[in-house]
């Protein structure tokens, strides 16, 4: 392990920016999808979907690769199959016009499938570069760049959709091939072993290490999890509700939506400086951003005006912000570097599908109650802040980590 540059930091930053784009900056076009293609909501809805449920489910392979093969060997070619994928939809559309939705979503899968080995790889290997208050730090980054991917995404969607709703997808090469550029030319990885841990001292790990702490990492899968629910599906209930209930549409709408977003960045930054190698308190400030992020939505239940609403969303970025860094920084820091990169796959996935099942959730709920949709994501986040206080501990969660240096000293 060795002391990060900076460049390294902003590098990698780069994948979870460019990553976010894959969702957040669609969401702004969705109801001119919608409507040019015939399609239902829950139908524009899998747009979102079909990107986030392949990601789920193949990020525990990209780990498992990334643990055998490297970081970079899993991280590079899944980049390009991430811009390649974003350009065939775009095609598919001047190819095919009316006929090309389901293509679009074909390619969307394969979009999904690439992302799974962007964004938790690149954490897991700032996971390897650095430890301590730097990790926290660097990590604390990252997540602010997924953030302000989230900021810039329904802005720079909303823009480049008034050329049509299609051209969005062409963005995706354009802002990956520099990120390419810059993890081939100027990080590395560190070099631990000679060779690839065999499988079963690997899976004997990772066995081992779900026995000492599972309700602890169960417990903090869930809440990150439930945190991207709640803000994906909060976002996709903001993008129907401006287009329709308010008539806003435009880049206006893409500065909109960028309000919780922004207000998570900023509190994902300033958590990840603040809180540094304070990981007994963690899993409060954790809980606490779920305790806020379950205010905002119940206060929807109970106020309606316009300064409510938009205070009740920004209220959701700031719990959504304190959850998160807390959280990969626990997740990170649980195992060694010989199965790191497995762990933080699986939390990279309980995300994704937490940002899956997000859109589909609210539009099948919110067609039976707007009080009922509310009501029950407040009490999911107040079930996640619960279970995160009975169950995550920061110690029991670190304490795995020299475990693991002392096992992996051998294969060193």
């Amino acid at each position: 392990m060795r002391c990060m540059k900076k460049i390294d930091i902003w590098v990698l930053a780069g994948v979870p920016l460019v990553m976010v784009l894959g969702n957040s900056m669609l969401i702004p076009i969705l109801p001119a999808m919608k409507s040019y293609f015939g399609i239902s909501v829950f139908q524009a809805g899998l747009i979102i979907t079909l990107f986030s449920v392949p990601a789920g489910l193949t990020i525990p392979f990209t780990g498992l690769l990334a643990d055998r093969l490297g970081r970079r060997m899993v991280l590079i070619p899944a980049l390009g199959l991430y811009a390649l994928s974003g350009l065939a939809a775009g095609l598919s559309y001047l190819i095919l016009q009316k006929g090309a939705y389901p293509y679009i979503l074909l390619s969307r899968v394969f979009q999904g499938i690439g992302a799974a080995g962007t964004a938790p790889i690149a954490m897991a290997l700032v996971g390897d570069l650095v430890g301590g208050k730097q990790r926290s730090h660097a990590l604390g980054v990252l997540e602010a760049a997924n953030g302000t991917g989230k900021i810039i995404s329904p802005i720079l969607g909303a823009a480049v959709g008034l050329l049509g709703w299609f051209y969005p997808f062409f963005v995706f090469p354009i802002f990956v091939i520099p990120i390419l550029i810059g993890i081939l030319f100027l990080v590395n990885e560190p070099k631990t072993r000679s060779e690839p841990t065999p499988f079963g001292e690997y899976w004997k790990i990772l066995k081992a290490a779900l026995a000492q702490k599972g309700c602890s990492l169960a417990s903090a899968f869930f809440a990150g999890m439930t945190s991207l629910l709640l803000l994906f599906g909060l976002l996709f209930f903001l993008s129907e509700h401006l287009e329709t209930a308010l008539k806003v549409g435009g880049v206006y709408k893409g500065l909109l939506l960028a309000v919780p977003v922004a207000f998570m960045s900023l509190t994902a930054y300033i958590t990840g400086l603040i809180i540094k190698k304070r990981v007994n308190f963690m899993p409060f400030v954790v809980a606490g951003g779920l305790f806020v992020l379950g205010a905002a939505l119940a206060s929807f239940v109970f106020f309606h005006s316009t300064f409510f609403f938009f205070t009740g969303i920004s209220l959701a970025g700031v719990g959504v912000g304190l959850a998160l860094p807390c959280l990969n920084t626990l997740v990170t820091s649980s195992v060694g570097i010989t199965a790191r990169g497995i762990v933080t796959a699986f939390y990279g996935g309980v995300r994704f599908l937490g940002v899956a099942a997000g859109p589909p959730l609210f539009a099948f709920l919110l067609v039976s109650s707007f009080k009922l949709t509310f009501g029950a994501a407040a009490g999911l986040a107040v079930l996640a802040a619960i279970l995160t206080l009975v169950f995550v501990r920061g110690s029991v969660m670190t304490s795995s980590l020299e475990v693991q240096k002392s096992q992996g000293k051998q294969r060193k």
